[in-house]
């Protein structure tokens, strides 16, 4: 398959010569099981936020034992994320996907019948996050392989991202609805009910290219990756209890990922495959949208978790009121998302990203001087509306500028660094505005202040990354090929 439309070279963007093709029926059918799998996954990982008090109450834990859950459940997905798109090559993009499904279906029946924290860790957190490392991959670089014109993809692309932000952002509306309607172990089997439709929808997906057993996987790699990432995150998580242990950590982390690109090196000296390569960083382009998808999803997720947490902790909201005020960043993710395809069409990837970061920057600030004279609930509303809004605009350009840098051969390590990074963003939000919020909680206004004057900082880096990127950096597909 070739196509068409822009291919980035040096970061700038030149014409290829294959016509525009609209994608056939059974191709936009594709998009369905994939997009629904990006909406599961994205709400996984924040519909617990409104389940706080319920799961602490029954499971008889902590705030912060859930708040390990939760980020343990995102860790795991970013620190298995690169060896999931790894294995695509190798065992098939569609097998990888069904794969990743049924097991995440498992790890959410034992949720719901999780008798404590340990087994909801086991499942929530273990099974649904290698589940979502194995199916996420697959979802990018199907979509990037069958969509080949540009404004197929980018729409594609819109729709998938779309429901990632809706599914992150609607997660704690729906998990509010069904914790405060029957029970928060509902929400589990909520979970698998729609990943057993998605496994039946998935039977007409095509896989392009035919699996290669042959593939190397470099497993010690994957081992030194995943381990770095863990102690990093939760090195941050224990910020609170022991800094001696917290440093302990952080440090080994940093040891072990340098070890992993030291490994790295030696393997593509000698000519042998590893688990990513290094050229994938050689593209300066790339390694800003990187950093801004990161940011994007470090400043959701931690939103979404002080938000919750201060409603229900400090303010006494219920599952389903705290839910009800995420409604505002949901419909500004959808609106802005819908949209996609028209703001692509009308401005560059990087104003696209910048203007994002610029309106996600002001709801922050919103949050922090309405919810400080105003007591009630609703003062959340027009940041969270403004955060959605700037979030939905910049999620889809940023994954294309990703997506779009490199040729069909990588797109397997590529999808898998570009999920890893997101995903890493969503565990250090939760790991550490939520952090920054637990350490203060005999003092609420300041702890809330606080971690979202962090965020507020994080997301300036996420400016000034996006305002880095070549103003040439239009909505474009992979370079020719690269499906």
């Amino acid at each position: 398959m070739q196509s068409c439309g822009d291919v980035l070279r040096d970061g700038k963007y030149e014409m290829t010569e294959n016509p525009v093709a609209r994608p056939s029926a059974p191709i936009r059918r594709m998009l369905l099981p994939l997009a629904l799998a990006q909406f599961i996954c994205s709400f996984a990982g924040s519909n617990m936020n409104v389940m706080i008090n319920d799961i602490s109450v029954d499971l008889d834990t902590t705030v912060q034992g859930v708040q390990t859950a939760i980020t343990v459940f995102l860790l795991v997905m970013a620190a298995f994320m690169i060896p999931g798109g790894k294995l695509t090559d190798r065992w098939g993009r569609k097998r990888c996907f069904v794969a990743g499904l049924v097991l995440y279906g498992v790890g959410a029946l034992l949720s719901a019948a999780a008798p404590g924290l340990g087994v909801l860790i086991l499942g929530n957190s273990i099974l649904e996050g290698i589940g979502t490392a194995l199916l996420i991959p697959p979802v990018y670089i199907l979509t990037t392989m069958l969509f080949t014109d540009m404004k197929s993809r980018a729409r594609a692309f819109g729709v998938i991202t779309g429901m990632g932000g809706i599914g992150a952002a609607a997660g704690p509306l729906i998990g509010g609805l069904i914790t405060t309607a029957i029970d928060w172990r509902a929400a589990f089997v909520f979970q698998a009910l729609i990943v057993a439709a998605i496994v039946v929808l998935s039977r007409g997906l095509e896989d392009p290219l035919p699996a290669d057993p042959t593939t190397p996987f470099d497993g010690i790699g994957a081992v030194l990756s995943a381990a770095g990432l863990v102690c990093v995150v939760m090195g941050i998580l224990q910020a609170d209890n022991a800094l001696s242990v917290s440093a302990g950590l952080i440090g080994l982390g940093i040891l072990l990922i340098v070890g992993f690109f030291l490994h790295v090196r030696r393997f593509e000296r000698v000519g042998r495959v590893p688990l990513l390569s290094t050229g994938l960083f050689r593209n300066r382009t790339s390694n800003l949208a990187l950093l801004t998808q990161n940011i994007q999803w470090l400043l959701l997720m931690g939103v979404a978790f002080v938000v919750s947490a201060f409603l229900q902790v400090v303010r006494g909201y219920n599952a389903i009121e705290t839910g009800v005020i995420f409604t505002a960043a949901t419909a500004g993710i959808l609106g802005s998302s819908l949209l996609a395809e028209r703001l692509a069409d009308r401005h560059s990837q990087r104003a696209l990203i910048m203007s994002g970061f610029v309106v996600t920057l002001a709801g922050i600030v919103v949050l922090l001087l309405l919810v400080r004279a105003w007591t009630s609930a609703w003062a959340f509303a027009p940041g969270l509306l403004l955060i959605g809004v700037g979030l939905g605009a910049m999620l889809t350009p940023s994954v294309n500028v990703v997506q779009s840098a490199f040729p069909e051969e990588q797109q397997g390590e590529i999808s898998g660094l570009s999920r890893c990074v997101s995903n890493l963003g969503s565990s250090l939000g939760t790991a550490v505005a939520g952090t920054v919020l637990v350490v203060g909680l005999a003092t609420p206004d300041r702890s809330y202040a606080a971690a979202m004057i962090v965020l507020a900082c994080i997301g300036l880096v996420g400016l000034v990354a996006s305002a880095l990127l070549p103003s040439s950096s239009s909505t474009a597909p992979p370079a020719s090929g690269a499906q």
